[in-house]
């Protein structure tokens, strides 16, 4: 894929229901991540590219369904992936978009406490 650039904000490796203080830097890279997840337009984005028939989808298959205009849709899109939640790939005169597994997976495991994602892996 060819991204936009490097992340902006890259998670940190500890979480902060460890149990340890989460050191500033961190808390401020997560929060960064986690506003740029806490919208609704960029929730009801990230639902609409996971459930596309290819998990990926440009500007214009989204414009429609959130009732936004393109400009904005492509706001929310930068957003997300300047955060890392989205890839971009460029083709011709359109850009596709698709979900970052790793990185909802790194949210859930984030704010997942410890004693929980001992209990999801033994199933």
């Amino acid at each position: 894929m060819n991204g936009v650039g490097p992340v902006k904000s890259a998670l940190p490796a500890i979480s902060p229901l460890v149990g340890e203080p989460i050191k500033r830097a961190d808390a401020e890279r997560l929060a960064g991540v986690l506003k740029a997840f806490a919208d609704p337009a960029r929730l009801r984005l990230l639902s609409l590219i996971q459930s596309a028939p290819e998990g990926e989808a440009s500007v214009s298959d989204l414009t429609a369904p959130l009732g936004l205009s393109q400009p904005t849709v492509s706001h929310h899109l930068r957003i997300l992936t300047e955060a890392g939640l989205l890839e971009r790939e460029k083709r011709g005169v359109w850009a596709y978009y698709r979900l970052v597994p790793s990185a909802i997976k790194a949210i859930a495991d984030l704010l997942t406490p410890p004693r929980k994602r001992a209990t999801k892996r033994a199933r």
